[in-house]
């Protein structure tokens, strides 16, 4: 493993990092790489407590695991960098079921696939890094290739999944629904789940927008999704976080309207930097829309809705970007325009949701369901950071050692944007090729460093 690192890392001060690279073909496979797992004898472990008193600090471990054997369409990439999404913290307090369910169903399908059902799960669903081998069948990667892995994994066998991704029967979750995931120092991927590593950003920026950010693009932008346009409202929940700070760049890059809600002056002020001007602080402003476990209150809806149309003139949002569900469900229906639409995905507060569908089928809203993304808008999502019109929202970072406390801060809710893991690279800032791109966006690349 040292001499694949010496060797990614040869190209920093390289004037031709490519033919750098390129070497780590010759350079053997480690048979051995450390994980970040869950183990199947401990999923009982936080049996009885409540879900925010479950401490993924107890549960995530890095251990050194066996190197899997690498099948046909696949790929092996040494992880520079991952970053911690909510499917890990879910993993890790073995909510809403242990993952290895996921994984005993994957291990039925195949010879090959029996390689998941392992009594450790490697988790993780973010990546970047350098790929080392692929398997038969693969033209368009090579190693050397320096890349950024999305979270899709498919057979494409069905013919459900041909018009769109996601409807494969055999859709899955890399590295929550599948083994050998990102928080790691290898990582096994389908080939059709590289994208190029934008040139501009560092190995921990790269690695950080993969999973919320095709998700906010499918969730808001595809016609999968809201397929928002120009001068549309867009309410959009938790706006200064890992999945809110995405679908606002988008809205503010796609020419509608972002209405921020946020829960602290701090977060407020990070909306204000990525350039949206109607931001309602929701702590603040003493929004609550529970009166107890039992019973919502209508009366903070409405009052919440017509703190909306205060801050834009009158108007109702066309979208709301919802994903924190059981808490924010019912408000979301109701503030949703006439003939509106409610995105959803994710429900970090609850997965069961109450309205009262008064305000949906009179109103003629939509509720869509919304989840990850397929390749194509995996792939466009990436472009957009490429190009250098979508900046990552990386706060702060952590050794792989301490992926148990970086998973315990976005399970407390107690980070902005999208926390960081560096795998392989032993610092900061490394992996950078196109300085004069990344100058022109220093400012907007950084903005949630240190918060």
């Amino acid at each position: 493993m040292q001499d694949i690192l010496e060797a990614i890392m040869a190209a920093e001060g390289s004037d031709q990092p490519e033919r750098e690279l390129a070497g780590i073909a010759g350079l053997p496979v480690p048979e051995s790489y450390r994980g970040v797992v869950v183990r199947a004898d401990e999923t009982r472990m936080f049996d009885g407590l409540a879900t925010r008193d479950k401490d993924p600090r107890k549960a995530l471990h890095v251990q050194e695991v066996p190197t899997p054997e690498l099948g046909p369409g696949e790929a092996l990439v040494a992880v520079m960098a991952s970053a911690i999404n909510y499917n890990t913290v879910w993993t890790s307090i073995f909510e809403p079921l242990p993952t290895f369910r996921f994984l005993q169903r994957y291990g039925r399908i195949s010879e090959l696939t029996r390689r998941h059902d392992l009594p450790y799960h490697v988790v993780g669903s973010d990546a970047a890094g350098v790929v080392l081998r692929t398997g038969s069948g693969v033209t368009r990667w090579k190693a050397g290739d320096e890349v950024v892995a999305h979270c899709l994994s498919v057979e494409l066998e069905d013919a459900a999944g041909h018009d769109d991704t996601m409807l494969d029967p055999q859709q899955r979750i890399w590295g929550f629904e599948t083994n050998f995931g990102g928080l790691a120092e290898l990582c096994v991927v389908k080939a059709n789940q590289l994208m190029p590593k934008p040139r501009h950003l560092s190995w921990e920026e790269a690695a950080s927008p993969g999973l919320v950010n095709s998700t906010a693009y499918r969730q808001l932008v595809s016609h999968h999704g809201a397929n928002m346009k120009q001068g549309d409202v867009v309410l959009i929940w938790g706006a200064s976080g890992g999945l809110g700070g995405y679908a606002t760049q988008m809205a503010l890059n796609g020419g509608a309207i972002p209405v921020c809600v946020v829960s602290s002056p701090e977060k407020a002020e990070l909306c204000r930097k990525m350039g949206a001007e109607l931001v309602i602080d929701r702590t603040a402003e003493g929004f609550r829309f529970w009166k107890d476990e039992q019973t919502q209150d209508q009366d903070e809806w409405r009052r919440f809705g017509e703190r909306i149309r205060e801050l834009t003139g009158g108007e109702d949002p066309d979208i709301v970007f919802e994903h924190p569900g059981r808490e924010t469900f019912g408000a979301s229906v109701y503030v949703a325009k006439k003939g509106g639409t409610i995105v959803t995905c994710a429900s970090t507060s609850g997965f069961v949701h109450q309205y009262d569908n008064r305000y949906l089928w009179m109103h003629l809203k939509r509720i869509v369901g919304s989840h990850f993304a397929n390749y194509r808008e995996a792939w466009e999502a990436n472009r957009l950071v490429a190009l250098g019109k979508v900046h990552p929202t990386v706060s702060r970072t952590y050794a792989l050692e301490q992926t148990g406390q970086a998973a315990y801060e976005v399970h407390r809710n107690a980070h902005q944007g999208k926390v960081g893991v560096r795998c392989l690279a032993p610092s900061d800032g490394l992996g950078v090729r196109d300085r004069e791109l990344r100058s022109r966006h220093e400012d907007a690349i950084n903005r949630f460093r240190g918060h």
